[in-house]
């Protein structure tokens, strides 16, 4: 999921001098007043710290109250989402008109009708609302999934993000993570095809360099019907011919589809 970063804080903490006794305490208590609220200063929502104090001694403030200055840096959580960026969250409600669901524990999301794309149909199915896709039937969105979905805009007072499900890449996680698999698994399978198993077109010409015997072979050319080698100037060859990727060593190849190896 976008939209988290990590953000390094150096922090000036002042505190009551009837907290000296707990300091540690009354550090946390102050970051902790931070916590899942919009921060003009991050640029986003503080959602945990880690604290690493950087003096064992307080620096006393002069004043009508004598508060003494912790310096301290502190490892920040911020949530930040932008527009565009894609979110996850989990669907609490379904309706004709809407899609609400809630984001990281804390943030509430809600989708509209016309932020969900056409492919995405609503039905009622045993008295609950579902969108279902209707391209793939085991791609659904019901009351209890997750769902990716892309920031259109998010309300910094409230921490009401606004979401569409326009984008492709959009919908319920299960089935868009299990769909890129595949697809990845299916891709990874073309690319493990060796070049001897290229199936040449009508009039396509390629050039091919493989190893046989342990002995790397150059300058072949495949046509769709032929194939011919440029034999490199000066080269003396034997009379062993060698058949091209896909044909049988039963083919019958005459004179001019065999190739001669040195």
């Amino acid at each position: 999921m976008e939209g988290l970063s990590k953000s390094v804080a150096n922090f000036v903490v002042y505190v009551h001098p009837s907290q000296s006794k707990n300091v540690d305490k009354a550090i946390l208590r102050e970051l902790s007043s931070l916590l899942f609220k919009y921060s003009q200063a991050f640029d986003g929502v503080v959602l945990a710290y880690s604290v690493d104090p950087q003096d064992k001694c307080a620096r006393i403030l002069s004043g009508i109250h004598p508060y003494f200055g912790v310096r301290l840096q502190a490892n920040l959580l911020i949530f930040s989402p932008k527009p565009d960026m894609l979110l996850e969250g989990k669907v609490v409600k379904i309706t004709r008109d809407s899609i609400h669901c809630i984001v990281l524990g804390f943030s509430s999301a809600i989708i509209t009708d016309e932020n969900i794309r056409n492919e995405l149909k609503y039905k009622t199915k045993h008295g609950e609302g579902v969108y279902v896709s209707r391209y793939h039937k085991r791609h659904a969105i019901k009351v209890g999934a997750v769902i990716r979905f892309a920031v259109k805009s998010m309300d910094e007072e409230i921490l009401h993000i606004s979401g569409s499900l326009i984008p492709a890449n959009t919908g319920s996680v299960h089935w868009l993570d299990k769909h890129l698999v595949d697809a990845a698994t299916e891709s990874n399978r073309k690319e493990t095809k060796t070049e001897e198993d290229v199936e040449m077109q009508g009039g396509e010409t390629s050039s091919l360099n493989w190893n046989l015997d342990n002995r790397t072979f150059h300058h072949f050319t495949l046509a769709a019907n032929a194939i011919t080698w440029n034999k490199p100037k000066g080269l003396d060859c034997g009379d062993r011919p060698l058949l091209a990727a896909g044909l049988s060593s039963s083919a019958n190849l005459d004179d001019t589809q065999k190739v001669y190896l040195c």
